[in-house]
């Protein structure tokens, strides 16, 4: 298996038809050998229905569904724990980065990088208008800040939803999770550091759909206090150390 796509989601009924689709058919387009792991996080509309109307016309679709309030994180570590592929891509749901800048992060594989991820803070990024309001952007610069100081210097966009990992990094990384919600992002950028795995941050078109957007103001405080309980989680020794494989 060459490439498995996680798409964490919840209460997506507006998106997730379309997005999967559309991963599927860019990847088959190409002859990619994938996966599509669609992990259904608690949702309480027709997002699992409309997931099982297309599976039989999607043969490559993987429906992992629970139940009780965990969060994205959690979402997401189930789907990478349950992938198969030499790389592994999760996704946001809203397709806010479609499949498409897969093209231009790969290449980076090559040259000894074993995480990629996107990005809108760097060169080549395209924030298409209406998908960041003023105070996403405010709070987005002002917190990146703290989270470089705290725990990942050098990346200037940790929560963009669309990160790819090679199956060793994915496997040191995953199992270690301990937060669950919106801050699982710096602590997998801060365990790849730890791990000693190469990140690569690549400029990545961002097309955000703000009436069904679940980031809210909390959840950026609820970052940053995620972010202080990662750093004191490095400093404590709570993570492991790097697997050793036979």
């Amino acid at each position: 298996m060459y490439l498995s796509v996680i798409i964490p989601t919840k209460n997506d009924e507006r998106h997730i038809r379309t997005t999967v689709q559309s991963v599927f058919d860019y990847l088959t387009g190409r002859s990619i050998d994938h996966e599509i792991i669609v992990v259904v996080n608690n949702s309480t509309d027709r997002t699992e229905e409309l997931l099982n109307d297309i599976k039989s016309a999607i043969p490559t679709l993987r429906i992992i569904s629970y139940q009780g309030t965990v969060g994205k994180g959690y979402a997401v570590k189930t789907g990478m724990l349950q992938a198969s592929g030499q790389y592994r891509l999760f996704m946001d749901a809203d397709n806010a980065t479609k499949i498409n800048e897969l093209a231009k992060m790969m290449p980076f594989f090559q040259q000894s990088y074993d995480v990629v991820i996107g990005s809108i803070a760097v060169e080549g990024k395209k924030v298409m208008q209406g998908s960041e309001p003023w105070w996403r952007i405010l709070f987005g610069k002002m917190g990146n800040l703290f989270i470089q100081i705290m725990a990942v210097p050098g990346i200037h966009d940790t929560q963009r939803g669309f990160k790819i990992f090679s199956a060793s990094a994915a496997d040191d990384i995953f199992p270690q999770l301990r937060i669950n919600r919106w801050g699982f992002d710096i602590e997998v950028l801060a365990l790849a550091r730890k791990y000693g795995h190469k990140i690569k941050e690549v400029g990545v078109e961002w097309n955000n759909d703000i009436e069904t957007s679940k980031v809210s103001l909390y959840a950026y405080v609820q970052v940053l206090l995620e972010t202080v309980k990662i750093r004191l989680n490095l400093l404590t020794g709570k993570y492991k150390k790097k697997p050793v494989y036979a």
